[in-house]
């Protein structure tokens, strides 16, 4: 796979996040990769100036950052599901990221990051090392 020009960043010790994020890997151009590699906490930091733990898909080509409700419907409109699941998706994100984290064991509950932003230009400089390490085919996909 040639370096993506999309990336998801989501939670790597989440086994329901990991599947849909493999599933993702077949759309044109998408990659993914955990949100606990080292890449990805790079690029999250130059965005935000922090490392918010949220969905977040990063879209080079457009320029864009959609964190966690828009994340969840970008993603649900770009995988040619009808609007309402898109719009159902993202009206329920906190509801489904507590569920699904308490179903995974996971300890924490997503960082209230929301919206579409701009792709940061030192955030777009660290994009071609996050657009790597999401289209190597053995991205970690947890905690180091």
């Amino acid at each position: 796979m040639t370096s993506p020009e999309t990336v998801l960043i989501y939670d790597g010790d989440c086994a329901y996040c990991s599947v849909a994020a493999r599933a993702l890997r077949n759309l044109p151009s998408t990659g993914s990769i955990s949100w606990y590699d080292d890449a990805a906490q790079t690029f999250l930091d130059a965005q935000y100036g922090e490392t918010p733990f949220a969905m977040f898909l990063v879209d080079a080509a457009r320029g864009r950052v959609y964190a966690g409700r828009s994340a969840a419907q970008e993603l649900a409109d770009r995988a040619g599901t009808p609007g309402v699941v898109g719009a159902l998706v993202r009206d329920n994100y906190d509801h489904i990221a507590n569920v699904v984290g308490r179903l995974s064991g996971r300890g924490r509950d997503p960082d209230d990051y929301h919206g579409v932003s701009r792709l940061d230009d030192a955030a777009r400089e660290r994009f071609p090392a996050l657009a790597t390490a999401a289209a190597s085919p053995d991205a970690p996909t947890g905690r180091r």
